[in-house]
Parts: structure tokens; C-alpha cells; sequence
């Protein structure tokens, strides 16, 4: 399994409605943002149970998210190398709370998300600006990173 293979299942989530915890991929379904990297691992077989995290809120805690992801993702690498297939972790604001999983789209790095304000899973341009701020890429585990 590859980063390449993560893309490619992130990507077939593009089209599902937003849905506050939802799980379910497809027109029928829905997803947020956390739920896009728990059903990506389990489309890949990646020993990723404990990664279904609910319970929070809909604007959640920034640095509860963080304490939850860190351990279940363990290799966190530096923005200058963050490539294709890894997580991503943004701020809209000072406190991280969304995540997406990064894509190779339109000649660079893009973010495929859970968008709620557009009410479904899409791929866009990556721009970190003012708007989108980096707080952390992590590699997923079990996956090569080659």
C-alpha cells in the first residue's frame, strides 16, 4: 500500500454530503472531516478501529483533536515535506479543527476535505494563507512512503 493508494481512496469519497460524525461514503451517506481519514483507513485494511473517535463537537477542541491524532498517527513530518496521501491538520482560525487528506491536483498539492460550507467531500487547490493555516501533516502508519 502506497500514498498514491491513499489519494485514490480519499478521492472516492469526493461527493459525499457533510454529515457532523457521519461515517458512511456515497451520495447516500455522509461524512466530516475526521470521518474522511477513519473511512479512508478502513477502505485500506489499516488497523485503524480506534481512530473513530465521536463525541465532540461540531467545532471541536483544537487541542483535543491533537492529542488524538498524534498517537494513532505517530510520524508527524515537518510542512516542507509534506507530500500526496499524507494528513493534514489546518486552522481557519488560532486553534487547529479540520482535517483533510492531501491530493497531487491542478500541478500541486491540494486538500481533499469534508467541506461543510459546501456541504460535501471535495478536492480543492491547497493555498495555506490566512484563511488555511498549517498545523501539522502526519504520515499514516502502515502505509509506504516511498
Amino acid at each position: 500500500m502506497s500514498r498514491p493508494d491513499v489519494v485514490t481512496a480519499a478521492r472516492a469519497y469526493i461527493g459525499t454530503p457533510y454529515l457532523h460524525q457521519g461515517r458512511v461514503k456515497g451520495p447516500l451517506g455522509g461524512i466530516d472531516c475526521v470521518g474522511l481519514p477513519v473511512g479512508v483507513a478502513w477502505d485500506l485494511g489499516l488497523k485503524a478501529r480506534e481512530w473513530n473517535v465521536t463525541g465532540y463537537r461540531r467545532l471541536p477542541d483544537g487541542v483535543t483533536l491533537m492529542r488524538q491524532i498524534r498517537p494513532l498517527m505517530a510520524h508527524e513530518v515537518p510542512q516542507t515535506e509534506m507530500a500526496p496521501g499524507d494528513l493534514l491538520v489546518i486552522a481557519w482560525d488560532r486553534f487547529p479543527h479540520h482535517v483533510g487528506i492531501l491530493g497531487d491536483h491542478l500541478g500541486g498539492l491540494s486538500i481533499i476535505h469534508a467541506d461543510n460550507r459546501r456541504g460535501e467531500v471535495v478536492e480543492q487547490r491547497l493555498v495555506l494563507a490566512a484563511g488555511m493555516k498549517f498545523v501539522a501533516a502526519f504520515r499514516f502508519p502502515e502505509v509506504a512512503h516511498v
